[in-house]
Formats: C-alpha cells, structure tokens, sequence
C-alpha cells in the first residue's frame, strides 16, 4: 500500500499562525462591538457597524434556530478542511490560503455558537437586492471561497481555463503523459 504524504511544511506553517491571528481578529472584534456598543456608517448606504445582532443560523440567518445541526455540520466541515489542509502539498499556496480563512471563519463562528449558542453578527451590508448581516468571520469564508474558486477555475495545475504560465504548463506535461501513455494516440490529431 503506498505511503500517503503530508502536505505541511514551511507555507502550512505560516498559514497556521496566519489562521490563529484572524480567529483573534474575529473574537475581538467580536467583543469590542458588544462592549463599546458600535454604530456607525462605513460606507453610506452600503455598509454599516450595528452592535447587538444575534445570528442562531446559517449565512444570511438560514436554518435560524438548530444551533446544534450547525454545530455538528461545522465540526465535520472543519474536520474535512484541516485533513486537506494537512494533505495538500504547500506548492498549492494559493488553495492553502484560501483554506486558511475558511478555517479560521468557521472557527471564530463555532467558537460564537459553543460560547454563546448564537453568532454575534454586527457588520451590515446592503448587497443592492437584499440587506445582510454578518462578522469577519463570515468575511474570511467568503473571501477564502472566493479564492479557492479563482484558484480552481484559472489558476492552479487542474485549472478550468488555465490563465497562468505554472497551469498551462502543468495541463501540457500532462496532456504528453496521457499520450505517451496511450502510445502516442492523442486526442489532438497530430
């Protein structure tokens, strides 16, 4: 049976630490609001800092009220994303920092659930066709699934629509690989 190898090294590393310092953020932030009671406008119109929402659901308040289905479901989600994160070599630094924020929201939300059995939600953001309400928390898991998404669709070695020299590169060696493997009947008509 062959050895199955880790993906932790020096980026994973950094990652980690970089991962503890926004679960800090979150928390802070977190307390900061309920203890200063913030109001304020961020961006007129568009974005906005209300203290004293509480959140017993999902993203934009969905499944409000099964606070221990969602605590199950993240402890599994979270599971899953720290064994690829652990697995996923560091060359895919990208895809490791994008799973780095998604890890650290999720984190700083479970940890509001555990505590407090809701998700304190202060930050205000009206999205043009409805208004939500939400934590950094919830801004690190959307701007790590956008990452990953980027990633995935243009940028790294399985990319959809390879925009990168590295991923076009990669798709090519591969592509000569199924060749050669397939005694030089390619797909490509030479």
């Amino acid at each position: 049976m062959p050895k199955i190898k880790h993906g932790f090294g020096k980026v994973s590393l950094i990652l980690v630490f970089v991962c503890i310092a926004l679960i800090a953020v979150d928390i802070v932030l977190k307390y900061l609001e309920e203890a200063q009671g913030w109001n304020f406008t961020v961006i007129p119109g568009f974005i906005w800092v209300e203290s004293g929402h509480r959140n017993s659901g999902a993203a934009f308040s969905m499944l409000s009220g099964n606070t221990v289905f969602l605590t199950v479901f993240s402890i599994a989600l979270l599971a899953i994303m720290l064994t690829a994160f652990i697995f996923v070599p560091d060359r895919f630094v990208l895809l490791k920092v994008a799973m780095s924020m998604i890890i650290a929201g999720a984190i700083g939300n479970l940890y509001d659930r555990a505590v407090f059995g809701e998700v304190r939600d202060f930050v205000w953001v009206n999205m043009g066709f409805s208004t939500a309400c939400c934590n950094f928390a919830d801004f690190f898991i959307v701007f790590g699934v956008i990452i990953a998404v980027i990633d995935f669709l243009f940028l790294n070695e399985w990319a959809v629509i390879p925009l990168t020299k590295r991923a076009k590169q990669a798709q090519a060696k591969q592509k000569n690989k199924d060749e050669d493997e397939n005694g030089g009947d390619g797909e490509s008509g030479d």
